[in-house]
């Protein structure tokens, strides 16, 4: 049991410091942060991690990032919702695909909508000078990124034999963790 939680958190742990690492990697767009890297740790946390990694990573990440000062109090709705949303559509169909499409919605719909009530509530934006949709496309444009950099790096993976051998240790934690082997 206690094996399987110190991988997946080390695992966890590593994905949290290359998104906040690669969050140097980030460009301006429309009066948010795009950090593709962090798009791409979403992803590989859901194929390797699950929802609910995926969307501790993602808290974690963004809260180093802005008390480093490398992102803003958007980096939190524009990086959860989509590792949450890509961890949830891996567990449910195991394809690579969903969990991309999940990961580019999650984070530019759901990311980008939720980021327009914390603009006005804690950035000092009022609502007349946003609209709703305000973040959703400079949320689309780094997700994108970052989705296509993912799709690459797991394809190249699993061509390569480790995504199966990585998936297939965590099993093997969890399978270990089920028959109570320590």
């Amino acid at each position: 049991m206690h094996r399987t939680k110190l991988r997946k958190l080390s695992i966890a742990g590593l994905f949290c410091a290359l998104a906040v690492v690669g969050s140097l990697l980030s460009f301006p767009v429309l009066g948010s942060r795009c950090a593709p890297v962090q798009h791409m740790v979403n992803v590989l946390c859901g194929l390797l991690l699950g929802p609910g990694y995926g969307l501790g990573t993602a808290f974690c990440a963004s809260l180093l990032r802005n008390l480093f000062g490398l992102g803003s109090l958007l980096a939190f709705p524009g990086s959860m919702f989509g590792a949450l949303f890509c961890g949830l559509a891996y567990k449910q169909w195991k394809k690579l695909l969903p969990c991309l499409l999940a990961e580019l919605l999650g984070t530019s719909l759901a990311g980008g909508l939720a980021a327009w009530p914390l603009a006005v509530l804690f950035l000092g934006e009022t609502a007349a000078e946003l609209a709703i949709y305000a973040y959703i496309f400079p949320f689309f444009l780094s997700t994108a990124a970052g989705t296509l950099l993912s799709g690459m790096l797991v394809i190249s993976l699993q061509r390569a034999g480790l995504l199966q051998t990585l998936q297939g240790q965590l099993q093997t934690a969890k399978a270990e963790k089920e028959a109570g082997i320590c």
